[in-house]
């Protein structure tokens, strides 16, 4: 039987609130807890909540016919404790179905796989031990690495650090005629095993759903029924990944859909070949059909699907420069605070809000910064990491001092 596989990413970022340069040396807390609880709250009610309900029924009417699976953000981990622990707890009774998968990926969010080795390992395993303390002991098997960021080499420290497997992007300038519908595997190291999104049945639902002025709107399961029947019966899997807040948040209930995914299941059960499977699942029992090369990365972001989302113009590389400049004297530091907003101050997010891309994706761009523009991202953001290098320098002086 082919299969469905679903997975949804759920992430918050700690957002910065405005600083100022004569905040600099003054105060240390960096965080907008006001800002980041409302929206915490508010796509709990609009998305987290009544989804997650959603799901639960699904998996109970289909007796674990149905699966999903989930990766959470350190960050938006450490959220749902503080905000959200109705969340946490719907989350739970998800994950004790036994149907649904969580996977590991970076504690922060980070884009630590392209800079530094040490780091990213740092991150995911900081990013386990939250998963196993929040949900009775659960391990990951399967890696997502930020915005599904993927190449050869960081394959080949995913597969170091013993997973069975991976997903990102089904980029067209990787694949070329080839199909994402297959298991691939690392070209460095063929243990791991790659799943590529299809994003055009992801993006289908994810952006595309409540746009009237798509010439397939309305999306119904009927039609989406139909164009994964019209995938040929050798390609053995359909990766549909997306925002979680896709449901809800993105395209809210009034788009219909929720019902959409509410009857989903049901018309795929009856009118195709297909099941659902867990990650895990597919790469236990679909073999790979070759290696899939990404020589340079690659990420579900954006038309170009590279990099250029958070690095791509001076403005991100100075800050990420400069932001990874202070690793050696973070691991100096023995201090529960300054490793914290070491983390969140790692998260992607920074970096988006200060894209300046607008040729192709700028209004998605401006939609989910808290920022007038680009460049008070930017000064923000710099603010902020002046007073986190003199926060680091006098600890490094109280440590000699004690020595």
């Amino acid at each position: 039987m082919r299969t469905i596989c679903f997975y949804f990413q759920v992430h918050q970022p700690y957002r910065l609130k405005p600083y100022r340069f004569f905040d600099i040396g003054e105060d240390h807390h960096y965080w907008d807890d006001f800002l980041n609880r409302s929206v915490m709250r508010r796509v709990a009610q609009k998305c987290y909540l009544p989804m997650n309900a959603l799901l639960l029924e699904l998996i109970n009417k289909y007796d674990g016919g149905f699966k999903i699976c989930f990766s959470m953000s350190g960050t938006f981990l450490d959220q749902m404790e503080s905000y959200a622990p109705d969340v946490l707890e719907s989350f739970r009774k998800l994950v004790d179905t036994g149907h649904v998968e969580l996977l590991n990926e970076t504690n922060g969010h980070s884009l630590a796989s392209l800079k530094s080795k040490n780091e990213f390992k740092t991150m995911v395993r900081d990013h386990q031990e939250k998963i196993k303390k929040l949900f009775n002991g659960y391990t990951p098997k399967v890696f997502r690495n930020t915005e599904l960021i993927y190449s050869d080499q960081i394959g080949e420290m995913i597969a170091e650090m013993g997973f069975e497997a991976t997903l990102t992007e089904g980029a067209k300038h990787i694949l070329g005629w080839k199909s994402p519908n297959y298991v691939y595997c690392n070209s460095i190291e063929p243990k791991l095993k790659v799943l590529l999104k299809n994003f055009q049945l992801s993006d289908d639902i994810a952006f595309r759903f409540g746009n009237k002025t798509w010439a397939d709107y309305p999306l119904t399961t009927d039609k989406f029924v139909k164009w994964i029947n019209n995938v040929p019966q050798s390609e053995e899997v359909i990766n549909l990944f997306m925002d979680y807040e896709t449901f809800g948040e993105h395209q809210w209930a009034e788009t219909g859909i929720f019902e959409f995914m509410k009857h989903l299941p049901e018309a795929v059960f009856k009118h195709t070949n297909y099941g659902f499977s867990t990650p895990s699942e597919v790469v236990a029992k679909v073999p790979p059909i070759g290696k899939i090369h990404v020589p340079t990365p690659i990420s579900w972001a954006d038309e170009e699907r590279d990099l250029t989302a958070w690095l791509g113009n001076d403005l991100q590389d100075e800050a990420f420069g400069k932001l990874y400049e202070l690793e050696k004297m973070v691991n100096q530091i023995d201090d529960a605070e300054i490793k914290r907003d070491w983390t969140y101050l790692q998260t992607s997010d920074h970096f988006y809000y200060m894209c300046t891309k607008f040729f192709s994706d700028g209004d998605i761009h401006s939609y989910f910064s808290p920022y007038d523009s680009p460049y008070d991202a930017f000064i923000n953001y710099m603010n902020v990491l002046s007073d986190f290098v003199l926060r680091l320098k006098e600890k490094l002086k109280e440590q000699e001092a004690e020595a």
